[in-house]
């Protein structure tokens, strides 16, 4: 009944989707030059051949399911990643594998969506996480595709809330042939909401090579910073930049530089105009501005450099876990070989700081005062620095397996594609 309501207001509300649409091209939301693709209208031609098409909603669904299409890629398949995002969209452009196509995911209206299968054709479909459209799984599964989730996740809040209308998830998770989920936990709630064949394997988030960094542009940084002691807050959100600078403050340690990322660049001049309020000396990566012996605060406001600035050897507070909660990826600065510190608040990765702390690959620090604390420690002490490092180091090379049960898991839908792809 939800779902035929959906489908029905999908439908006749085209031009309410359409004006929605147009404001949020207006606003930056969408990639005006390629606004069509999510519209259901290609932006390239399909491949010959068998195609695996996988979605991941954003940025960070996308990036961990990498290692997968580099697998898939190797196997002779073709692969069309798609997302929803034009942050995404310009990750991808960069980190994206030779051979491997990105598309913006349609808009949710039938008629969108057909245009998009129709030209698109896949013959396997692998959904990441937890971002279900009805309309496309619904049709997707109307054409026979097999589809699977990967990288299953469901909070008890999105549960609680999908119990309420029951018939609804159960007909989106039953379309699925076999859901690989994060957790046990993510296991057990998929299952009871009516995931068929659900099975724990764990996150692929442990799967990713480690970040890329520009080494030219690595060794200008380090002659800029020229030895200084320096860490880094990562990933950072509302309030947490503010607690950097009073951390940064408290230290009260000569020459002491401190890094701030902010999860979303577009937030980095705001971010310096509040630190220099506070007085201190900041220098705004966008802007251009170097970092000289009068910077305290260097806010590094771009986009995909997360890699150059974990490789400073300084030790990392990844951010949305103090000031708001849910966590950051504590796993990428810890491959680098960082010593990795989090806040409480990490409920995106139930299992994967918990594993951490319980390891010694991570440091849980509960406030402002255990976070300045531990990097004053740190800072004290390069055997200890490098200790932590090497721990959160040795933690995430052991955890790399997942990609290879991932894909003896996908065996069963992938071999049929590969025969027929063998065939001449």
């Amino acid at each position: 009944m939800i779902y035929r309501l959906y489908r029905g207001l999908t439908t006749m509300g085209g031009p309410l989707i359409a004006a929605y649409l147009e404001r949020r091209k207006a606003r930056g939301k969408e990639d005006a030059a390629r606004f069509a693709e999510r519209l259901g209208h290609p932006g390239q031609p399909r491949p010959s051949g068998p195609l695996v098409w996988m979605h991941g909603a954003s940025v960070g669904e996308a990036l961990s399911m990498l290692p997968l299409v580099d697998r898939l890629l190797a196997r002779g398949l073709n692969v069309l990643m798609t997302t929803g995002t034009v942050t995404s969209a310009r990750l991808l452009a960069e980190r994206l594998p030779k051979g491997a196509a990105h598309q913006y995911v349609p808009v949710d209206r039938i008629a969108y969506v057909r245009s998009f299968l129709n030209h698109w054709r896949p013959d396997l479909a692998l959904w990441a996480e937890s971002e279900y459209w009805p309309n496309l799984l619904a049709e997707t599964r109307h054409r026979g595709i097999p589809q699977v989730l990967i990288q299953g996740r469901m909070s008890p809040r999105s549960f609680a809330a999908w119990k309420k209308v029951p018939g609804f998830i159960h007909k989106m998770l039953s379309g699925f042939a076999l859901c690989l989920a994060q957790t046990e936990s993510d296991a057990g709630r998929i299952r009871a909401l009516g995931g068929r064949d659900v099975r724990c394997l764990g996150n692929l988030k442990y799967a990713v090579a480690p970040l890329p960094c520009d080494d030219a542009m690595l060794r200008r940084l380090r002659a800029d910073i020229a030895g200084r002691p320096v860490w880094l807050a990562a990933s950072t959100h509302p309030g947490e930049e503010t607690m950097a600078g009073r951390v940064h403050e408290a230290l009260e340690l000569p020459g002491l530089l401190t890094v701030v990322i902010p999860r979303h660049h577009t937030r980095g001049a705001d971010i310096a105009a509040e630190l220099r309020g506070r007085g201190l000396h900041v220098a705004l990566r966008s802007a251009g501005e170097a970092i000289t012996r009068e910077t305290a605060v260097y806010v590094a406001d771009t986009m995909g450099e997360l890699g150059l600035f974990y490789r400073l050897g300084g030790p990392v507070f990844v951010g949305k876990s103090l000031c708001v909660g849910g966590g950051q990826n504590p796993f990428e600065p810890a491959l680098l070989g960082a010593a990795v510190m989090f806040g409480p608040l990490m409920d995106n990765f139930p299992d994967m700081a918990p594993a951490m702390l319980a390891a010694g690959a991570a440091l849980r620090v509960k406030d402002e005062g255990e976070l300045a604390a531990a990097v004053r420690a740190l800072l004290a002490d390069p055997q200890a620095l490098r200790a932590a490092g090497t721990a959160a180091r040795a933690w995430a090379e052991g955890e790399a397996g997942i990609l290879d049960q991932v894909m003896e898991a996908l065996a069963p839908f992938l071999q049929p594609l590969e025969a027929a792809h063998a065939r001449p």
